[in-house]
């Protein structure tokens, strides 16, 4: 495993990295700029629309799926980063246009119809999509907006606002005279649209060249099922143990249906990949009424939260209902490899009813060094085990003394990943010890 020191330098290169891109357009700007200055707060105000409108195209890229972008982060937090951008970016574009209002009213003009009514309509429509990006997110479900239609529209909402505002800097041009200056404005709009389009073209042509099918369903629990798929005309997929994939069901791949899941089987079995899906949205609720036979379309693998580099001699799975998924595909990866270093499985799920998985992991703790701790919300009459929920009594009374020496996979429903990475922050385990998982679109 690397070093916290390894960790927290490619981090900080990630990090830097993002920040000079979203500076760069400040820096462009003043290149060769010889205008006198207009006051403090409209130069202010021109500068956090040109930093909005950079944090903008940069999500493009953020959410493009390219396994090395990121790194060490992982895709998942990835998306998570992208999420908390997204609100900034807001804040900058929002504030743009408020502090140039506030400033000089002379920039009132610019969402005057009876000036300009094309460029009012546009600016004003800017506004109206970056918001509507932001509440679309939070408050998707309230809305009643499926999944699908989401991820539609938050493509092109996002284009727009990323074409509309590039427009608007070139027809401004008050600091891109220069062609070469517009020159890279327009590649960085077309390079937005492109990788739009690398996602919802190129991607889906790719995956039509290797079409998977449906070859079995099975019950896990009530309201979680196991898909498992089989390669169509080809050698399947790799991936490590503890990754994901985003899958489209159908005849095409070219669909807005495409959604994230966990692999929960082992890599080493090449012939079939299992996927297993609790029903929590309007796609995952109609799992269980898929046919044998069906065909799919998988992309992937994406994902860090995996043991490979792991060289801890005791692993530490915690984890919560559907998110024992990356578990399963470790441990049953561990027993094909015959691994024999100590693992505990610390795993929390309503009852024994709705505990998938739960005879399979009496298998593994027998052919594995492996210790299965189940936390039962409503335990069974006679249990003397673990109830409640996962905190910091539960984690005490299972983790080892030698805390500071294991690696600790984190998994599961949002309160208890912030309870147990909270406990595990506040004994000293190193942040780059705890590995968490909180891929949580359905």
């Amino acid at each position: 495993m690397r070093s916290k020191k390894q960790f927290l330098t490619s981090a900080f290169a990630w990090l830097t990295i993002f920040m000079v891109l979203v500076l760069a357009p400040l820096v462009l700007a003043m290149i060769g700029h010889q205008e006198e200055s207009r006051g403090f707060w409209v130069e202010f105000g021109v500068g956090l629309g040109f930093v909005g409108l950079a944090m903008m195209g940069l999500q493009f890229l953020l959410t493009a799926r390219y396994s090395r972008i990121g790194a060490p982060f992982g895709l998942d937090e990835l998306l998570q980063f992208h999420g908390q951008a997204g609100y900034i970016a807001w804040a900058f574009i929002v504030g743009h246009f408020a502090v140039l209002f506030l400033a000089d009213s002379e920039f009132h003009k610019f969402l005057d119809p009876t000036v300009n009514f094309p460029r009012a309509v546009a600016l004003s429509g800017v506004l109206i999509a970056v918001t509507l990006l932001i509440a679309f997110t939070h408050w998707r479900e309230k809305f009643g907006i499926i999944y699908e239609w989401w991820r539609l529209s938050h493509g092109v909402l996002a284009l727009f606002v990323v074409f509309v505002g590039t427009v608007h800097i070139l027809q401004v041009s008050f600091y891109v005279s220069e062609l070469w200056q517009q020159i890279v404005w327009v590649g960085f709009s077309l390079g937005a649209i492109g990788l739009l389009m690398h996602n919802r073209v190129w991607r889906p042509m790719q995956m039509k060249k290797r079409p998977w099918k449906v070859k079995r369903i099975t019950e896990e629990s009530p309201t979680i099922w196991s898909v498992e798929f089989e390669p169509v005309g080809h050698d399947g997929m790799e991936f490590k143990p503890g990754q994901f994939v985003w899958v489209t069901l159908g005849d095409t791949p070219y669909k807005l249906q495409q959604h994230p899941f966990t692999i929960s089987s082992a890599p080493e079995k090449r012939n079939s990949l299992r996927l297993t899906i609790k029903e929590l949205g309007d796609f995952t609720s109609e799992v269980k009424n898929l046919k044998e036979g069906e065909t799919a379309f998988i992309e992937g693998p994406y994902g860090n939260f995996t043991l490979s580099e792991s060289v801890a001699t005791h692993n530490i799975f915690i984890a919560g209902g559907i998110g024992i998924t990356p578990a399963m595909s470790i441990l049953e990866s561990l027993r094909e490899r015959h691994d024999q270093r100590e693992f505990t499985l610390i795993y929390g799920t309503p009852d024994v009813e709705h505990t998938p998985f739960r005879e399979d992991l009496k298998v593994l703790s027998s052919e594995l060094n492996l210790k299965v701790v189940h936390v039962y919300e409503n335990p069974p009459e006679g249990w003397d085990g673990e109830e409640g929920f996962i905190d910091g009594g539960v984690l005490k009374r299972n983790i080892p003394e030698e805390h500071h020496q294991c690696e600790y996979f984190v998994c599961g429903p949002p309160p208890m990943m912030d309870a147990a990475e909270s406990k595990l922050t506040e004994w000293g385990v190193s942040v780059h010890k705890v590995h968490s998982e909180r891929f949580n679109i359905v």
